[in-house]
Order: structure tokens, then sequence, then C-alpha cells
């Protein structure tokens, strides 16, 4: 039952005279606060409401658009997304929100618009640094990908200028069987975003060469890096890691480029790895991780590399038991833990939450929810727009519609 309140009107209520106060502004009405303290309340506010209050005024405007606000803003985020891929009669992509993922009872799958959208074309995402997405759109005969650099968040994107293979046609090449690989990282000692470019080339079957490429955002060109030290990569993403990029290669090698000097190498494994059947790799925390899942069996183990580059400190952290005997499906690698030491990671195409202290693993709710083909890739939503020198208050002439 409901209880009068203060507010609640009265049997007889008396007329009141109306009070002629003189004539005031929407400015004159509202509270003056100082200028700092406006600047940390904006500061806390996630970007979709950042972006609406950019309206307000023009001081607002230039404060939120300013390169020292965005990477503020950028240290101080704390509202994260899980983004995937999917395919079924079309390709898309779509968002859930981390926290909603670990901590609600149900979680909600967003459709997303993504730059160089097509229902013939297959998206993959390639990395997340800073709440930019590197995206590869493949077209419909592989020989080429769509590269472009996008933040969900704000609906800005930039597409890279296509990369050149030196391919001579009047060999009989395999088309079908080029396996491009890409890698996405940050350059903090040149402050510069770069992608990285494997492009094996087949003839008649065989590996014939391998080229690869370099792109820089502040160039905003691809050139070649000599020296490739892998052959055929199982990795489909390159994973960054102290400066470098790593991937997997057919005889389950790690092998890394230094972003610094562009040098190759192989990154030591324990022998515990040589009786996983099937290894990913992964980033868990700041380090690099991998995930090996052991064929006819029923469990994973979750390495970690400490100490980075130093063999020793690659240490087994948790191992997973499946939920049923697989069929076919494999854990992907963790996507990440809670304050609570639970881990979202992938079992087939559901989500799932394994924690470790009880050794139990369950299946997450998720509605508008679709069957994931590659590992999911964490974002932070971010104010971050480096492909538009103005800043995202004009960066309009690119804006997803």
């Amino acid at each position: 039952m409901e209880t009068e309140g203060d507010d609640a009107t009265p049997r007889n209520p008396k007329r009141r005279k109306p009070l002629n106060l003189p004539a005031q502004s929407s400015q004159d009405l509202m509270p003056t606060l100082p200028p700092e303290l406006i600047t940390e309340i904006l500061l806390k506010l996630p970007v979709k409401s950042l972006l609406q209050f950019r309206s307000v005024s023009k001081s607002w405007l230039s404060l939120i658009s300013s390169p020292e606000f965005v990477k503020t803003h950028l240290l101080l985020a704390n509202h994260r997304g899980v983004m995937f891929n999917v395919c079924n009669a079309t390709h898309y992509v779509k968002e859930c929100s981390l926290s909603a993922l670990l901590y609600d009872s149900v979680a909600e799958a967003f459709d997303l618009d993504y730059p160089g959208k097509n229902p013939y074309c297959y998206p993959s995402i390639v990395g997340s640094f800073n709440g930019l997405l590197c995206l590869a759109v493949a077209v419909s005969d592989r020989l080429l990908y769509n590269l472009f650099l996008w933040n969900p968040s704000i609906r800005k994107y930039k597409k890279l200028p296509n990369y050149t293979l030196d391919v001579s046609h009047h060999y009989n090449l395999d088309k079908h069987r080029y396996g491009f690989r890409f890698g996405f990282a940050y350059d903090a000692f040149l402050d510069d975003y770069k992608v990285v470019g494997i492009f094996p080339i087949y003839r008649n079957g065989r590996l014939c060469r391998v080229e690869v490429k370099i792109y820089s955002l502040k160039s905003d060109s691809w050139r070649d890096i000599d020296d490739f030290q892998g052959r055929q990569l199982l990795s489909v993403s390159g994973k960054l890691v102290n400066g470098k990029l790593h991937w997997l290669d057919r005889d389950q090698k790690i092998i890394s480029i230094d972003l610094a000097d562009e040098k190759w190498a192989e990154v030591e494994q324990p022998s515990d790895f040589k009786g996983c059947g099937f290894l990913v790799l992964a980033v868990f925390g700041n380090d690099l991780s991998a995930f090996c899942n052991y064929e006819w069996t029923t469990h994973a183990d979750v390495w970690v590399m400490k100490d980075y580059g130093v063999k020793e400190s690659w240490t087994k952290m948790f191992t997973i038991k499946f939920p049923h005997r697989p069929t076919g499906y494999i854990f992907t690698p963790p996507i990440f833990m809670s304050n609570k030491g639970e881990v979202l990671l992938q079992f087939g195409s559901r989500f799932t939450k394994y924690n470790p202290k009880d050794d139990s693993t369950r299946y997450l709710d998720v509605t508008n929810f679709a069957p994931c083909l590659e590992e999911a890739e964490i974002y932070v939503k971010s104010l971050v727009c480096p492909f538009f020198t103005e800043g995202i208050a004009k960066a309009t002439t690119m804006e997803l519609k």
C-alpha cells in the first residue's frame, strides 16, 4: 500500500499568488563549479555520455576533444567490451559488456556496424589497443584484405592503404592457400600504431616465399621487412607482449618480431609443451601465455611466462576441465580474470566462466548471441582517434552512419 508523503496533494489547497521573479538565463540557473572539478567529473564518465556532453557548450566540446583529456580518460578507463565475429547467413560483429558477462545473471550481445561491412566479406579482429581495433575484412577471392583501424566507441575508422604483393601472374599460384596473417601493435617509443602483415606465397602446392610488410600510421604507408624466421603460421593474429608481436608456426614454435628494431626471434618453451596436442597463444594479464589443449583428454592447461624471455619462468597457472567430454569442441584461451578470480573463456561456441577455487565451469546466458568463430577480443572504450589530427570533434567525414 502506498502512503502519503510530503509531496501529496492536500484536500483543500489554497491558491498562491505567482512570484514575480526576474528573468534568468539557463546559464544563470546552472550551479557554478570550478573548472578542475568539472574536468574530474567528466573524466569518470563513459564514452557514450561524453559524446553527448560535447554539445553542452563550446568549452566542454574543446575540453572533451583535447588530446590531454583523451589521454587521461584512457588511463582511467574502466569500461570494457568483449567483441567477437560470427558467421551465419551473413557475416557480422557483436559486442557484450565485459562486466555484464562477469557479474550479471544475463548479458546481452549487440550487433555492430563495422567498416567494410559486406555480406560476402568475412571480418576478422586482428587485435586491440587503447580502444582501437584492427579489423581485416577478406574480399571474396582471399587475395586481399581490406584493413581498418576502428574505434567502435566513437564510431570512427580509417581504411589502411592496400599493401602490394610481388605476385607473378604467369606462375600457377594456389589462390586459396595464402593464409595471410596480421598483427596490430602500439609502438610506445615512437607513439605510433603499426600493423604487421605476413604473406606466404604458394606455387604448385609449395611455399615458395614469405613476404613481410609493416604499416605505420604516422607515415600512412607500408614497407618491407626482411629476415623472416618462420614458415607457415598457425596463429590468426599476433599477440602483443613486451613490445613484440608473437605468432605460433606449424611446428608449434613461438616466433616474435620486436617493433623497436624489427628483428625476429624464437621464444623458448618448456618441455611440457611437447605433449600438447593443440597449443594456442594468448595474453593473460600483461604476460605471454599458452593455452594447451590435450587431444582425447578432458582438460586444458594455462601457462604463463611470468618473466618475459626467461624459459624457466613458464608457470602452469591452472588446469581447466571440460564441462563434458569434447566432441570437436575445445577451449579458447582465457579472455579475462575477474576480481573474484573467475576466468572468462569460450568453450566451443559459448561463453563460459571457470572458477579455479572449486574447479567448476558453467555456461553463461547471453541474449542475442550467435556462435563465435574466433576467440573474442577485449577492448577499452575510449575517445582515442589518432588518425585525425584535428581530434574527434572534427572527425566527421569518416563517421559510420
